[in-house]
């Protein structure tokens, strides 16, 4: 088990040695500790324990040890065991424990056990032989590179090998172990292919689970064996090995029988052997001279089965064995008497017979099949067709060739090559001498079909493979003047063949690659012709003067033909050689086009010099060869030499060409016709069509193309240009390159495309014209018609074109944009983008394949961008100009993009796949252009009919429709897994890469659409319907395999924090993953099932303990904020805000508020759903204590720990609208919505400032360079300022989440928790001592502060129990009355704060009325807490209550009510204290008036109000009359209520004019009860005041009885209702009736109005007697 067990510590190895290898390392001890761990498996190698008896039998039993526990096994087990270690060839009770191991792969991989068995072994061997390669690599053969640790890497490899001391025997054997391995791969490898051969019999058909189990094992075996190779070729060098293991190399080798991938893993092994035994330090000159008489010997006797493979191998001998004779000793006692004159001929013999038997074939063969042409190149294609011939070469379903193992192969034949100049020139010239006499001979007897031999074509081409991308190798051709490899070159530039010449240029195009080679090369060429002059022939050397001269005979004489001279056999001075047409003088042409325009690419000083010639006009040499008397190749070569012209083109030379190439459109192509006097405007009608019929021909002229509307070298980013001359064919007809864009997207990639057979090529057309379009689309600056419109700069002038309206109709974009709402078109996008998943799985990143898919997905993205712009302004502009003849090609039935998606929804699931593939940027463009289809509301919600709802989704549809969506959820998990390679590589990993990318496809799809189903709620593991969500049985969900899960994950273990800094890049992972689980569990949709699996993985609990404290001088990417703070007073802007450390703080703050609302939300639903248990932990967490089940308490920091965000202070960052490079600009254009935070656009800004920096460019503003310079330096000052500006927006509005958050919890805590009384009382406290601080520094300016703050305090005085034995006369209540008074001081203070506001006053109005009406009791009067209170009122100011008061009379909704209760408390306390203080302020202010002018309305108010507001003002009138009672509880008071015409205006209200049995009109159920309660108040109010003033005040008694005279109609209605009498009773206002009669029997007494009443009846009768 232990073995098996290794895995994960080799795949540990294995990355930190390719971090050693790439420089990444930061410590090697890590690394050498690995090491020591498994030298032992790379002893073993890959030795393996075979099937025997005794462990069958073991297994059979039913018991089996694995890593120490003993198992029993049932016979499935048993089954399946026997069955693995029969595939294996494997002990049994280790195939066991094989299959044990593999059950969680199982699942991961969606595989049978069986197949994970077999996987993970593979895996484990390729792993192995992996590291054992990557060691020797590094320690052996690293060349210069200097390695840290390498002594100890180098002690390593001695200690696996066995090396002691000088002693190699060991490492001898381990080489010949080596061997020995690959022999048995070899074995097993042909066993695999006869079982998968046999299962195939007619009639059968195997399963797939074998196909590709067995297909697995095949790679497997063959890049283990490809390793094995690569370690033994490694070993050779330091002389791990020797001339005993060549032999035994030899011996092997001998035996191949076929060309296979088997076989190219020799020949680096049999190169560098050849090439260390044949240096003279390594072995003595007998044994080199024997072992060259034995291969010499073996050539007819031996029987290598491979002949060919064998002639290479003594080529390769030969080429270093001649090395020892270039200087030879002859007084060396093995050299005497040796003839080295014959002996030199005789290997030179020997080389040709080599040749003849295939050796340069089998190099040519190897190294294509080493570095294939994964595009299509037809000149390479059919050079090598030529030189192979018949010979065998790889199959095309081979397994690829590992890039390491491509290098190797190639640097071996860099070293044949140099061997072979260096030590056989005679040789080399005998073979050009040879080839061009048997050439003359066939040229003499008029034979151009006779054999030739073309051996030193192989070399030439040979060279070019071994070479092509190795600038340092192909360095040492040019660095020496006078050295063999330079030498070669002047040598073999002269006197070539047609054939040769083109193998030549092929050669020198590979070894000019990169800007010193290629400048080597250029001046090469320019020295070689030097001498040239005259009359062109064959015989000079390659040059420029030949190569043009050449391009410039076979122009002439197809515009020019020679006439046909008459008399004589022969034309005179002619030789009869010179007849002979060769066939391949276009290729000859191909070639020289194919150099100078990689020259061009490579060298800026050959492009100079080619564009600066006045002796050759290369463009138009090239227009002129394309005619329809040259063959498509040719032409092809033509443009893609132009396309190379325009490298870092400027307008000028971009002009030119335009011209150029709209002339040869004209009147260019065709010479063969005579051409009318008058030229048409027009190309003939079959000119496009021909040249799309050219496969090589179209694809160069779209290259061409595309290359030609790319922005010029020196654009600014703007994209303000038209990338063509604006009066381009204007002579002619309507300007514009319209019929160019008409040729690529109709007739090449709508019409031709499809009709091409061949894979590859169909691939590359795509690639071509996809490249054009995307270039077409992403070069438009759609913002210049925003900033036209809305900012002051002219953009008419400023731009390169004549105005808006011409860059807008004549931009490709137009064109290109409408071609793509055209039928066929679509279609050939929707295939391009339609592949096999497993053929795209299995191509490489930079195949054709992949790459046409990429650009079509990213075409498919710039369109989903761009669409709205063509829609909604180029098309309008567009149908305005009537002028412009345009001819539509768009399907008007498509109103979007969309509407072409829904009929080809395929697209959703081969996005979704091609994630999966392993291609990083075919996975970021996939999930790219998927988050834009999932926002889109037109496919995220599916059209409903007429009178029907809307359906589920179309696009959810179809990925849960053959179960797609799990398949892809499963590699979207995968690819959301962790790794420490990841977290050593950094943000440019591609693992982070891809998981940032599918994290914001998932948030961006739930964002958009948030109450429906959509493919993100698919992809993350749930099952949707059309408006729920629910969870499978036995999906990935129940697995916890599901993307939800993966993310759920990295929520909680992604590290952010190295112990020294939080790390931005990150903290970026781990928030995203944090706001998805937050939208989850907030949304209605998933919030239930979200927060159950939440509990189920006790993310709670998990989390707390590792939560951490920060403060201000917290690192964050080692950048603490108070650094920043101190930064920015000599600072425009600040490295923290617009830097990454600003982004680790937002980040921590998202997160830490994301984890507050989640327990809170947790916390509700255990009181919600009765969970005790639940509720008691969290309790239990928030105080500093988590428990889990089973295990003992941990520490965490409780709820008031993490205020410390609290602390984190910054100030806002003024814009720089009024900096001279923003005037006239309303900067609102710029700006944009991001997570609900307006924000700047800074790619907009930057546009806004280069636009306005290229107005003054043209105005010629700048009075100089100095000047441009510091303009662009305050531009980028400007750009920095509005990035930080951004970062303190975000950081504000996430700082806000978090206090929120915070206190939502803490309130939520205080109403869910169940606390006794004094944990309760303690809680209340500690927040306040917490929160108190704050919320007084939060009144100067944070108003979203002071609001959080006193919501939370006025929900923790509400919970104080001012009864309980916490505020007794004891140390601890003191602490208490203290906190309770500091909170009432600020809730005064706040009042009146500069920040203060109506729902600020609110609370702290609560807040005071609370602690006043909790206190009351024990405030008594004259007592200490009495005395306080007032006198904390009174050290306010009068500006306190002139406040209260005015939000009691004109204040809003509720806070008018809460003013007057608390004004009604502070009378109270002022009553009780025998204070004016209150009374006489209310006086002052002539409050007391207004409470009573407020009597008036009452009646007309409640009548107006609607339905809603009835209750506020009767709750508000309540309150009114309620302080007025208070205030009529003293003489004084009374007086000054009563002075304010209370009697009058309770008249004027008519309130007790209504009928009692019909109450006031207003909109109330409870109408009638809510009137007797106001007239109860009214009548209280009275009492109050005629009682306070007393019986002997004869104005207030006379007042009072005029009342009761008047309404003594509404008084006798109450008594007699009062005892059921009259209309029907209401029940619920009987108790109210009651308090009325038995008010106005108080006011009846005290005013003695009975007494009144029956006086004035006396005086009225006498008064009547004696009228």
């Amino acid at each position: 088990m232990a073995e098996f067990d290794s895995l994960k510590g080799l795949e540990a190895l294995h990355r930190d040695l390719e971090a050693i290898i790439d420089l990444k390392l930061p410590v090697v001890d890590r690394l050498l500790q690995n090491l020591e761990t498994h030298l032992e498996d790379f002893r073993a190698l890959l030795d393996k324990k075979p099937r025997n008896d005794d462990s069958r039998n073991t297994l059979t039993a039913g018991k089996i040890t694995i890593g120490g526990d003993v198992y029993e096994v049932n016979d499935e087990f048993k089954q399946h065991t026997l069955e693995l270690a029969g595939a294996l060839d494997l002990d049994e009770v280790e195939a066991a424990a094989l299959f044990f191991s593999a059950s969680d792969e199982a699942q991961e991989l969606d595989r049978s056990q069986s197949q994970a068995a077999v996987i993970r072994f593979h895996r484990r061997r390729e792993y192995v032989v992996l590291c054992l390669r990557l060691l020797t690599k590094i320690a052996l053969d690293n060349g210069e590179v200097e390695v840290e640790g390498i002594q100890s890497l180098q002690l390593a490899v001695e200690l696996v090998t066995n090396i002691v001391g000088n002693n190699f025997d060991g490492a001898h054997r381990f080489w010949a172990k080596c061997l020995s391995s690959m022999d048995t791969i070899e074995k097993w490898l042909q066993s695999i292919g006869e079982r998968l051969q046999s299962a195939q019999v007619v009639g059968q058909t195997p399963l797939p689970d074998f196909v590709e189990t067995m297909t697995f094992q095949l790679q497997s075996l063959t890049r283990q064996h490809e390793n094995l190779a690569a370690i033994c070729t490694y070993m050779v060098k330091p002389g791990f090995a020797n001339l005993a293991n060549f032999n035994a190399l030899l011996a092997k080798v001998r035996t191949i029988d076929r060309h296979d991938m088997i076989t190219i893993h020799y020949v680096p092994m049999i190169m560098r052997s050849i090439s260390w035994i044949c240096v003279e330090s390594n072995c003595t000159t007998q044994e080199a001279r024997d072992l060259h008489s034995k291969l010499m010997a073996g050539r007819e006797s031996d029987n290598w089965t491979l002949r060919n493979f064998h002639a290479a191998t003594i080529t390769w001998w030969l080429a270093e064995y001649s090395g020892r004779y270039v200087d030879p000793n002859p007084d060396e006692p093995e050299l005497r008497n040796v003839n080295f004159s014959e002996e030199a001929l005789a290997r030179s013999t020997a080389f040709f017979k080599a040749l003849d038997d295939g050796a340069f074939q089998f190099m040519l063969s190897v190294s294509q099949d080493v570095r294939p042409t994964p595009w299509y190149d037809p000149t390479k294609t059919s050079m090598i067709s030529l030189l192979l011939q018949d010979t065998a070469v790889l199959i095309p379903e081979s397994t690829q060739i590992e890039e390491y193992f491509k290098i190797l192969v190639m640097e071996q034949m860099q070293t044949f090559v140099d061997s072979f100049i260096t030590n056989m020139p005679d040789t080399l010239r005998r073979l050009k001498v040879e080839e061009d006499d048997q050439r003359r001979r066939l040229q003499l007897h008029f034979q151009r079909t006779g054999e030739q031999p073309f051996h030193l074509e192989r070399f030439l081409v040979i060279v070019s493979y071994a070479f092509d991308g190795f600038e340092d190798a192909s360095d040492d051709f040019w660095n020496d003047k006078e050295s063999n490899l330079y030498g070669f070159l002047q040598w073999a530039a002269k006197r070539q063949p047609t054939p040769r010449i083109a193998m030549f240029c092929e050669m020198l195009r590979a070894i000019s690659t990169g800007d010193s080679n290629a400048d080597s090369a250029h001046k090469f060429l320019l020295e070689e012709g030097a001498s040239s002059s005259g009359k062109i022939r064959r015989t000079s050397s390659l040059s420029y003067t030949h190569i043009f001269n050449e391009l410039i005979e076979f122009q002439t004489n197809i515009h020019e033909p020679k006439k046909t001279i008459q008399g004589g056999v022969y034309p005179p001075s002619q030789n009869p050689v010179d007849q002979i047409v060769e066939p391949e003088s276009a290729t000859m042409l191909e070639s020289y086009l194919r150099l100078i325009a990689h020259l061009c690419r490579q060298s800026p000083t050959a492009r100079r010099w080619l564009l600066d010639s006045q002796e050759y006009n290369l463009a138009g040499i090239c227009f002129a060869l394309c005619n329809d008397k040259v063959e498509t190749g040719l032409r092809a070569a033509a443009f893609n030499t132009v396309a190379a012209l325009l490298v870092e083109k400027d307008a000028l030379r971009a002009s030119g060409v335009w011209n150029l190439l709209d002339d040869w459109t004209v009147s260019g192509f065709y010479v063969g016709t005579k051409q009318t006097t008058a030229m048409s405007p027009f190309p003939r009608d079959e000119f496009w069509a021909t040249l799309a019929d050219g496969y090589d021909e179209s694809l160069a002229f779209i290259r061409l193309l595309q290359v030609l509307v790319q922005p010029y070298s020196d654009d600014e980013g703007l994209n303000d240009t038209l990338p063509f001359p604006e009066s381009l064919s204007s002579t002619r007809r309507m300007p514009g390159i319209e019929k160019y864009i008409d040729f690529a997207m109709h007739q090449v990639f709508a019409e031709r495309c499809p009709e091409v057979q061949d894979t590859l090529q169909r691939n590359v057309m795509r690639w071509t014209c996809l490249r054009l379009i995307a270039t077409c689309l992403s070069t438009f600056n759609e913002n210049l018609v925003v900033f036209a419109n809305k900012t002051s700069i002219p953009v008419d002038s400023v731009i390169d074109p004549s105005s808006l309206v011409a860059y807008v109709t004549l931009h490709p974009f137009t064109r290109v944009i409408e071609w793509l709402f055209n039928d066929k078109v679509l279609k050939s996008l929707f295939a391009a983008s339609h592949h096999s998943v497993d053929e795209v799985d299995a191509a490489a990143s930079d195949s054709p394949l992949v790459q046409s898919l990429m650009l079509s997905i990213e075409v498919m993205d710039l369109v989903m961008r761009l669409q709205a712009t063509y829609l909604d302004i180029v098309r309008p502009v567009i149908k305005q100009q009537a002028s412009i003849q345009h001819t539509a090609v768009s399907n008007l039935s498509l109103a979007s993009f969309e509407d072409a998606i829904l009929n080809n929804l395929q697209i959703i699931v081969d996005l979704g796949l091609y994630c999966g593939t392993g291609h990083e940027a075919l996975t970021i463009a996939s999930l790219q252009l998927l988050e834009k289809l999932a926002s889109s509301r037109k496919l995220a919600v599916s059209p409903a009919g007429f009178g029907q709802r809307s359906g589920r989704s179309k696009i959810v549809g179809i990925l849960e429709k053959d179960n797609e969506a799990e398949r892809i959820g499963r590699s979207l998990f995968n690819l959301m897994q962790s790794s420490e390679e990841e977290l050593d590589a950094g943000p440019e990993a591609p693992g982070y890469v891809v998981k940032l990318k599918i994290l914001d496809f998932i948030n961006s799809c739930i964002t958009a659409v948030s109450l429906r189903p959509t493919i993100a709620h698919v992809l993350l593991g749930f099952s949707c319907g059309s408006t729920t969500v629910r969870i499978t049985e036995d999906g990935l969900w129940q697995h916890q395999r599901s993307l939800f899960h993966s993310i759920l994950v990295l929520a909680h273990t992604y590290p952010d924090w190295d112990g020294t800094t939080f790390i931005s890049w990150r903290s970026t992972i781990k928030t995203r993953c944090w706001d998805i689980l937050q939208r989850l569990w907030k949304s209605p949709l998933t919030s239930a099932i979200v927060m159950d699996e939440l509990r189920h993985n006790e993310l709670l609990f998990q989390h707390a303990p590792d939560l951490m404290l920060i403060n201000p001088d917290t690192l964050w990417d080692g950048i603490s904020l108070s650094q920043a703070i101190e930064e920015q007073a000599t600072m425009e802007w600040s490295e923290f805000f617009s830097k990454s450390p600003g982004t680790a703080l937002q980040n921590f703050l998202q997160q830490r508020a994301a984890y507050l609302d989640y327990t809170s939300r947790e916390l509700r639903l255990t009181v919600r759903e009765g969970m005790p248990t639940m509720r008691s932990r969290i309790q239990s967490m928030l105080l500093g204590s988590t428990i889990r089940p089973g295990e003992d308490p941990v520490p965490n920091h409780d709820i008031f720990a993490l205020f410390d965000f609290i602390q984190l202070q910054w100030s806002e960052r003024p814009l720089p609208d009024q900096h001279k490079l923003l005037e006239g600009v309303n900067l609102s254009i710029c700006q944009e919505e991001k997570d609900g935070i307006i924000v700047y656009a800074l790619p907009l800004v930057e546009q806004l400032l280069l636009l306005r920096m290229k107005s003054w460019r043209k105005d010629n503003t700048f009075k100089d360079e100095a000047e441009k310079t510091q303009m662009a330096d305050e531009a980028q000052l400007v750009l920095n300022i509005f990035e930080d500006w951004n970062r303190r927006e975000q950081l504000t509005r996430y700082h806000k989440d978090i206090l929120r958050s915070w206190v939502q919890l803490l309130t939520v805590t205080l109403e869910s928790c169940e606390f006794d009384v004094s944990t309760r009382t303690s809680f209340i406290f500690q927040t306040l001592q917490v929160i108190l601080p704050k919320l007084d520094a939060s009144y100067n300016d944070d108003i979203f502060t002071a609001l959080q703050l006193a919501s939370l305090a006025e929900a923790l005085i509400q919970k104080v129990d001012f009864d309980s034995t916490a505020f007794e006369k004891t140390r601890k209540g003191d602490f208490a009355n203290d906190r309770l008074s500091q909170l009432f001081r600020a809730a005064l203070v706040g009042v009146y704060s500069p920040v203060s506001t109506v729902e600020l006053r609110e609370y702290c109005y609560q807040i005071c009325f609370r602690y006043i009406q909790g206190t009351f009791n024990k405030a008594t009067k004259g007592s200490a807490l009495g005395r306080h209170t007032l006198h904390t009122v009174k050290n306010c100011g009068g500006h306190l209550l002139e406040v209260i008061c005015d939000d009691a009379y004109s204040g809003q909704g509720t806070c008018k009510v809460s003013s007057l209760l608390l004004l009604s408390a502070l009378e109270t306390v002022a009553i009780r204290q025998e204070s004016k203080y209150v009374l006489e302020t209310f006086v002052s202010l002539n409050f007391v008036g207004v409470l009573v002018d407020n009597i008036k309305h009452i009646p007309e108010e409640l009548k107006a109000a609607a339905a809603p507001q009835v209750s506020m003002l009767l709750s508000y009138y309540d309150a009114t009359l309620a302080l007025l009672l208070r205030i009529c509880q003293t003489r004084p008071g009374a007086a000054y209520v009563l002075n304010a015409g209370l009697f009058p205006a309770i008249r004027e209200s008519r309130i007790f004019d209504v009928d009692p049995d019909i109450g006031l009109e207003f909109d109330n159920a409870n109408a009638l009860k809510k009137y007797y309660e106001l007239m109860l108040a009214v009548l209280r109010v009275i009492n109050a005041a005629v009682i306070a003033r007393g019986r002997q005040n004869d104005q207030t008694v006379f007042q009072a009885r005029e009342f009761l005279k008047l309404n003594r109609h509404s008084m006798v209605a109450i008594f007699k209702r009062s005892v059921n009498v009259g209309a029907g009773q209401d029940i619920g206002a009987q108790q109210d009736l009651l308090d009325l009669v038995d008010c106005y029997t108080v006011l009846v007494d005290i005013t003695g109005f009975l007494q009144y009443e029956d006086s004035s009846s006396t005086k009225k009768a006498r008064a009547n007697m004696f009228s």
